[in-house]
């Protein structure tokens, strides 16, 4: 199968690769289209606590956020500032333009001319620790809606997303969403506070061992797994009046999560309602989804869900479409690992694939977006936007020369031309 868009332009590449890394790619198409990019930028240094494994633990030094933009062609981009903060995510809100991340605490800037300014960085939280890598975007009922993580437990050591809370965050758009009062946050519980890490027999999770907050080791193949968890969140809402999902008053929000387990393709659900009388009011309320049994959902299907993925919704067509890893071979021991593959098994992060779906369920393969020639040329943790009839993708990206899978040195733009076309 030939990919999508497997050329690409380079809007960054590392001039030291295996001490200047790159992360966390956002996009976001502005309404005089222009195309407006976000990443991380940052030295890696070794931290003075190893790994479970016993492994140096790269820390992040001088990590801060690179907003580049182009008005003219794929391949023309212009810096336009480096802003105190990772992890960002771009977005409008009432005519606004705002990139929001965290360094410790919750931060956030503000442009009001198309990203060619940028505000100094606010901080919206005080001496909090949150998380969160660049996910979607909902817009509905005059406000904004996005999910930040937060970590309040700190037993474990290593990898925590048996630690986050999944907090979805709502704000009018007509407001000033640099101001903390600005938003609302639902209170929403710690993974290993609310879903069990002691099995689901017949489904086989956890697939390795482990249970909250022991990290599981494997001597021989120095691997290890973190405690069963949730990340990486997106937000959408059910809007088929027919799905048995929907709400026809419009106040529920379906979160969507990656799901650490040690297995592939599958992702996490939950729901937040608002509490007010109308759409867009009230306090925010977590709970799990159920199904017509009466039966809890925590666990769903979803191609890549083991790893960072992007949802966007296209009005035109009433489709959603997910961004996501695409795994080839979960299932081999860790002992024949090799060393080029980064984590678990389940932890491929070289092909990038895209599929569509009318219910967030039942999701239709449109096709790989970009293939690495090796393990370590990684297309992953991608964000995504709509600009006329294409699609096009921001991937971080590495070559032979990156310094693993996971720690990458390009940041790189495909565009996958009428992607509407790919419906069938």
């Amino acid at each position: 199968m030939t990919p999508l868009a497997q050329v690409y332009v380079a809007l960054y590449q590392s001039s030291d690769p295996q001490n200047i890394c790159a992360y966390s790619p956002g996009i976001w198409r502005c309404p005089n289209g222009r195309l407006l990019a976000t990443m991380d930028i940052g030295s890696l240094r070794q931290n003075e606590k190893p790994n479970p494994d016993g492994s140096p633990k790269p820390a992040f030094e001088g990590l801060s956020c690179r907003v580049m933009t182009s008005d003219h062609s794929d391949e023309q981009w212009d810096t336009r500032a480096d802003l105190d903060l990772y992890h960002a995510r771009p977005f409008e809100a009432g005519g606004r333009l705002y990139v929001m991340g965290h360094r410790g605490d919750l931060r956030i800037a503000r442009s009001t001319d198309n990203g060619t300014t940028w505000s100094d960085v606010s901080t919206l939280t005080d001496g909090e620790f949150w998380h969160q890598a660049p996910a979607n975007v909902w817009h509905a009922n005059g406000c904004v809606y996005l999910v930040m993580e937060r970590r309040v437990d700190k037993k474990v050591q290593g990898w925590y997303p048996s630690e986050l809370q999944p907090i979805l965050m709502r704000a009018r758009v007509t407001e000033d969403l640099t101001q903390p009062e600005s938003w609302t946050m639902a209170v929403t519980p710690t993974f290993h506070d609310v879903v069990s890490d002691q099995g689901f027999d017949g489904f086989g999770i956890p697939f390795y061992p482990g249970n909250y907050p022991e990290v599981w080791k494997n001597q021989e193949a120095n691997r290890h797994a973190a405690p069963l968890g949730w990340l990486e969140t997106n937000v959408v809402q059910i809007l088929d009046p027919n799905h048995v999902w929907h709400d026809p008053t419009g106040k529920t929000f379906h979160l969507w999560m990656r799901a650490h387990t040690g297995l592939t393709n599958y992702g996490m659900l939950a729901r937040v309602k608002e509490a007010g009388p109308q759409p867009g009011e009230g306090e925010l309320e977590f709970s799990f989804e159920t199904a017509p049994s009466g039966i809890r959902v925590q666990y769903l299907p979803l191609p890549g869900g083991q790893m960072k993925f992007h949802i966007l919704h296209d009005e035109t067509t009433k489709t959603y479409w997910l961004l996501s890893s695409q795994a080839t071979d979960s299932m081999c021991r860790l002992d024949a690992m090799p060393d080029d593959r980064y984590g678990l098994p389940d932890n491929q992060r070289s092909r990038l694939q895209l599929h569509f779906s009318t219910n967030m369920v039942d999701w239709n393969f449109a096709g790989i977006v970009a293939i690495g020639e090796t393990e370590n040329c990684a297309r992953h943790y991608a964000s995504m936007a709509i600009d006329g009839d294409d699609l096009i993708v921001l991937s971080r990206s590495g070559d032979r020369k990156a310094r693993s899978p996971h720690d990458t040195n390009m940041i790189t733009l495909h565009r996958v031309t009428d992607f509407r076309a790919l419906i069938y």
